[in-house]
Parts: structure tokens; C-alpha cells; sequence
């Protein structure tokens, strides 16, 4: 009983003495680590000041260490090519250590009982894929952390008869951050966009993160999900260029990280609706916000990566009133569980899997997903410039700027015409010598 009753201070030490590691240069991570373990120990120590009893069980449930399993893979696969995943990863054991620490006081805080798991590992990590505080803005990713497992405990509803969480652990947190960031102009202090770009870095990183997603997908019947939302955004994609002859999402049909969120943010089936149809709904739901987001953070010049992250908590509230709709008479007409209500839950399972497996294949295969995916060619761009389709200008010159700074002489000459000398002269200059510096 001791041994448990005073894993808080356990896991709020270790913490602490992660501000001894020669990877924490900062003074303020340093400071910030010390503060937050003090915080913890207060909070430790007002409880047992209490007498108030905490009794741990030990409860594995394999959504969590499944989901976790998978997004582990994703992390370690996409550091071996953006290598500040690897130089983080003592951030984020912090982050881990202080998650189970203050999920466990909490808990012990309001009901004296704790369930000690791996539910905290795929909230971190989930977290980890999408947004990281820089680290002399560090403490912020633990009130993120912080705040994502208050909502968990405190904001909930009744549902099927049982008292669960309203919103996704990760991306409730994830959004409101986002939002704020966005109000405030302060995404310069995060790692957002370089998450959001650096993900392309990792070759075949869609087929690793469609594999890895297979297994929850099984477990869970997630699939439904995550197949309606990429359909829902392939098929505007096609629509969208064959209108415009270019992409929306500038490099690609489905960008990584919006893919990313499509398989492993908003699959959350706990705080997502429990029929089929409702699920199918919820994913192309999912899909049409981004795109809308992604348009409107475009047209008033903000970061567009947040696009993925800011209607998942708005989702969320929804799913009882969409579990309600696809029980009516005209909905229960179409809902899957209904026309195939003689084939058991794991063979619909299999069956969703099998088709979300042939669509990708499909999709692959037309390069409408992967690596070779035409978004990605310079001369795509250059093309579309100079044929004046929309954006085109805009993105072949975000292109040849991006393979400028990499050390093509090519791309920044193609830059500095692209800056008209007549007009922007100093900046045009500028690539122009560059080119001459790299050869082209």
C-alpha cells in the first residue's frame, strides 16, 4: 500500500531529476522541470496531509497499448529522418512521468482509487505527433498535458447508461493550444509547422502509418472512421483538380501530418459514436472540417497545420446527436449493422479492412498517396506558374525557396526570377548570388 501511495512522488523525483541530463541546457527547461516536480510533491504532500487513502489496480487495456504501440513506431520511424524526435525523447519522458503523476493525484484527489496502466502513454504520444512547446516555453506543454487529463476527468456525460468523458484527451487539449496559439500569433513557440513538414522526410511514411494503424483498427473498428475521412478528402482532392489543375493542399491530395490525424487523433472510439453509419458520418465530418479549415487559416494568412487539430473537440459534442440521427427510420436504411446485421462484428471488421485496404492500394497505385505524388515535383509547379493555375506561382515559389535553403543553385535562381529583380530587387539579388555560390 505504501509502495503505491507514493508512486506520485516516485514518478515527481524522477522528474526532477531529469534537470540533471547534459541534454537540458536551458535554464528555464532546467527550472521548469525542478518547478513542476515541486508543484506535484505540494499536491503529494496536501494529500497525505489529509490521510485520505489511494488504493491502485493494475487494469492493461489494449486500446491503450495498442494505439500506443502504433504511434511509437511513427515516432521512432519519422526520428531516424527529423533526428529533434531522438534528441527530444528526454521531453518526452518528462512529459510521460508528469502524465502519470498528475492523472494519479487527480485521481486521488476526487475518488481515492487510481488504475494504474498505459492510459497515459498514448495521450503523450499522441500529443508528441502534432505540437511540441519549444524548450524555454516548456512548462506550457505540461498545462497542455495538464489540461487534457483534467477534461477527461471532470467534463463528462452520460452515455449508454454510463458516466464516460466527453472529449479525446489529446486533442481537446490540442485544440484549445491551438486556438490559443493562433489568437496570441505565438506558434513560433512550438515545433508545429517543422512536425507538420518534417513528417514528408521519412520515405514511405503513408504506407508505414496505414500498417501500423491496421491492428487498432481490428480491435476497435476504428476503420470506418478513418476510411470515410480519406475517401471524403481524396474525392475533393480529384474534384478540386480537375478544376483548378492544381492541388488544394498544395503537395499532395492528403497531406502526412492531416493523413496522420486521420488514423491515429480522432479514431478515439471512446469519445467517437458507436454506430457504424455514425462512425462512417464522423470521418467524413472529420475530412470536410479540415478542408474548410485549411482554406480558411489560408485566406487570413495564418499557419494552416492547425487545420487537423481545432474541430476534433467540436466533433466530439456531436457523436450523441449523430449515434441519435442514424437511428432513424431513413438512416437505419443505409447503416451497414443493419444490412449486414448477419455477419458478426469482427468479420464487418475485417470486412471494412479488407476494402480500406484495397481503396489505398487503388490510391497508391494512381500516386494519389505516397512519395511520388506529383505535388511534390518542382517542374509540377514551375508548370502550373507559368500556365497561371491557381497558386501555382505561390507554391513554386515556396518550392524553390525550400530547395534553395537545402543547397540548390538551380532552385534559387529559379527563385530569384521568380522574385522579379524590377520589383524586389535586394531579394532577388540576394538568390541569385546564392545560385552563383552553389552552381547551377
Amino acid at each position: 500500500m505504501s509502495l503505491t501511495k507514493n508512486l506520485p512522488l516516485v514518478f515527481a523525483t524522477a522528474l526532477a531529476g531529469l534537470s540533471l541530463l547534459p541534454a537540458v541546457t536551458s535554464q528555464t527547461l532546467e527550472w521548469t522541470l525542478i518547478g513542476t516536480a515541486v508543484a506535484l510533491v505540494s499536491w503529494y504532500c496536501l494529500l497525505v496531509i489529509r490521510r485520505s487513502l489511494l488504493t491502485v489496480s493494475i487494469v492493461l487495456r489494449p486500446q491503450h497499448y495498442v494505439q500506443a504501440c502504433a504511434q511509437g513506431t511513427v515516432l521512432l520511424y519519422w526520428g531516424w529522418y527529423w533526428r529533434e524526435v531522438y534528441d527530444s525523447v528526454h521531453l518526452l519522458l518528462a512529459q510521460l512521468l508528469f502524465a502519470y503523476a498528475f492523472d494519479m493525484l487527480l485521481s486521488w484527489s476526487r475518488r481515492h482509487s487510481y488504475s494504474l496502466g498505459f492510459s497515459p502513454v498514448p495521450v503523450i504520444l499522441s500529443i508528441n505527433l502534432f505540437l511540441w512547446f519549444k524548450p524555454d516555453w516548456f512548462y506550457l506543454q505540461f498545462l497542455l498535458i495538464a489540461l487534457g487529463f483534467a477534461a477527461k476527468e471532470l467534463l463528462r456525460w452520460q452515455k449508454n447508461g454510463r458516466q464516460v468523458h466527453i472529449f479525446n484527451p489529446s486533442s481537446f487539449p490540442l485544440g484549445l493550444f491551438s486556438l490559443g496559439l493562433i489568437i496570441t500569433g505565438t506558434t513560433d513557440l512550438t515545433w508545429g509547422p517543422e512536425i507538420a513538414n518534417t513528417l514528408n522526410y521519412a520515405p514511405q511514411i503513408y504506407l508505414i502509418i496505414f500498417l501500423v494503424s491496421l491492428p487498432g483498427q481490428f480491435l476497435f473498428g476504428v476503420t470506418t472512421m478513418t476510411m470515410s475521412a480519406v475517401v471524403t478528402m481524396y474525392g475533393f482532392g480529384l474534384l478540386y483538380f480537375a478544376l483548378a489543375g492544381t492541388y488544394y493542399f498544395y503537395d499532395a491530395y492528403i497531406p502526412i501530418a492531416v493523413f496522420l490525424g486521420m488514423h491515429l487523433l480522432f479514431t478515439d472510439p471512446s469519445t467517437a459514436p458507436r454506430s457504424e453509419l455514425g462512425r462512417l458520418i464522423f470521418g467524413a465530418m472529420y475530412a470536410l472540417s479540415v478542408i474548410v479549415l485549411y482554406g480558411v487559416l489560408e485566406t487570413l494568412g495564418l499557419p494552416r497545420f492547425y487545420d487537423k487539430l481545432l474541430a476534433v473537440p467540436v466533433m466530439n459534442l456531436l457523436i450523441q446527436g449523430i449515434d441519435r440521427l442514424v437511428q432513424t427510420k431513413p438512416m437505419r436504411q443505409i447503416d451497414p449493422a443493419v444490412l449486414l446485421n448477419k455477419a458478426g462484428k469482427k468479420s464487418r471488421n475485417l470486412a471494412y479492412i479488407g476494402l480500406w485496404t484495397m481503396i489505398f492500394l487503388l490510391m497508391s497505385t494512381v500516386q494519389g498517396v505516397g512519395d511520388t505524388h506529383r505535388g511534390h515535383w518542382v517542374m509540377f509547379w514551375k508548370d502550373a506558374c507559368a500556365d497561371d493555375r491557381p497558386n501555382g506561382c505561390r507554391h513554386f515559389g515556396v518550392m524553390v525557396s525550400t530547395y534553395c535553403n537545402r543547397g540548390s543553385g538551380w532552385a534559387c535562381n529559379e527563385y530569384g526570377i521568380l522574385l522579379q529583380p524590377e520589383r524586389r530587387p535586394q531579394l532577388a539579388t540576394s538568390a541569385f548570388d546564392r545560385a552563383c555560390e552553389l552552381g547551377f
